[in-house]
């Protein structure tokens, strides 16, 4: 059993995702971006899938100038998105690839720093949205992808407050710990009676554009890059992680996130 306090350091045989297709939510830049580049790295067929598609193209061609796999390109806004467009979307990765190995839930926004009682009930509504209900909706969706693989691996991004909330961090942390609840429920689901794990992962204090939304008078450079904490994610969607399910796991040691 690999040490998962020290999963940040976890270093993958070469082409380890061979063969394994894995689809990444907020593709296009932070630690989607990063796993997308380190997913393909050692092998992997990603689908990139985010909002904006001059980001998602441009991890599309650095992907192949890496050598890597071609990767494949999904545009949705997880915030419009319909029930249609995910079916839509399985049926594509059915079609064309065969089954899905991966399903790394990225994509969220930090909404607003402030008192619950002074929260937009707007802002409130679009996090949960973005960050909780397009998890569960997307999950849904593509199950029948993740049933065709020999083993398959959702990974939910959590947060320090998904798991102790603090004050001012409003629907973002609200939201994290309903996903925390939604990949206990998947996974207690799964257990025993199917091929597909599911685990939540923090990623931690990184140097990415939410954390610096969050933390104004932080030094960014006092974090690790997202390419640095890549290791956590790549032993998810690795097999050295297949009988892991229903964890709540951390890419690095704690700091406030």
């Amino acid at each position: 059993m690999h040490n998962l306090n020290e999963l940040m350091h976890y270093k993958p045989a070469t082409k380890a995702l061979a063969g394994r297709n894995i689809l990444i939510t907020g593709a296009g830049d932070g630690i989607g971006r990063a796993a997308a580049l380190s997913f393909a790295h050692y092998g992997a067929t990603v689908i990139l899938l985010g909002r904006t598609e001059a980001k998602l193209e441009a991890v599309y061609d650095e992907i192949e100038s890496n050598g890597g796999v071609q990767p494949v390109i999904a545009t949705l806004d997880l915030d419009t998105a319909t029930h249609q467009d995910y079916l839509n979307l399985n049926n594509e990765i059915i079609e064309n690839l065969g089954a899905l190995h991966g399903l790394l839930h990225n994509a969220s926004i930090l909404g607003e720093m402030k008192p619950l009682g002074q929260y937009s009930e707007d802002t409130f509504a679009r996090v949960m949205n973005i960050n909780l209900t397009s998890n569960f909706l997307l999950t849904k969706a593509v199950l029948p992808s993740l049933q065709l693989a020999d083993n398959a691996s959702i990974v939910f991004t959590s947060s320090s407050v998904g798991r102790k909330s603090r004050a001012y961090w409003g629907s973002y942390a609200v939201s994290k710990f309903a996903t925390e609840g939604l990949m206990q429920t998947w996974a207690d689901e799964f257990e025993g009676t199917s091929n597909i794990r599911a685990n939540s992962l923090n990623p931690g204090a990184t140097q990415t554009a939410m954390r610096r939304q969050a933390y104004p008078g932080e030094t960014p450079t006092d974090n690790p890059s997202a390419e640095e904490i890549m290791g956590a994610y790549l032993f998810l969607m690795s097999t050295d992680s297949v009988g892991i399910n229903g964890a709540q796991l951390n890419a690095q040691i704690a700091k406030d996130t």
